[in-house]
């Protein structure tokens, strides 16, 4: 079973880094992604407890976003900021989720979670263009839990 360290490949992680770097291009919103073995509770209090602790809450528009997986539990979370929720609408996470869905149904993880930022630095975007003084405000690197 693969571990969050080495669930993707470097090929996989090069394709997910990619696509934030992509979709933060056009936009001055930030997306994380962060894996962990594990999620022993309820996967959006996970996701919103790593969103503070990745200090992702800091941007100044208040619009950053989190992919989050545990992959040994097969749970995942996209989780919007508050400027980026107060603009979506109310289905909007759930729609990229079932996009995400339906890769990982077929063992697409990373296709998926490449798509799934593609959708949100689309929405991104609209509401948040990419500002000639915008600065990158978060890392793209993908982050990894110690459990």
């Amino acid at each position: 079973m693969k571990k969050a360290q080495n669930f993707f490949s470097d090929q996989e992680k090069s394709l997910i880094l990619k696509a934030i770097q992509e979709a933060e291009h056009n936009t001055s919103g930030e997306i994380r992604v962060h894996l962990e073995n594990y999620c022993k509770e309820d996967v959006l209090d996970r996701a919103a407890y790593l969103f503070g602790k990745l200090q992702m809450h800091k941007t100044e528009k208040r619009n950053g976003v989190l992919f989050y997986l545990a992959v040994i539990d097969k749970k995942f979370a996209i989780l919007g900021d508050a400027g980026i929720n107060g603009v979506t609408p109310d289905n909007f996470w759930d729609e990229i989720k079932e996009t995400m869905s339906g890769f990982f149904s077929e063992g697409k993880f990373a296709e998926g979670l490449a798509a799934g930022i593609f959708d949100a630095g689309k929405a991104l975007k609209e509401f948040f263009p990419y500002q000639q003084d915008d600065v990158n405000e978060l890392s793209d690197d993908i982050s990894f839990g110690k459990n």
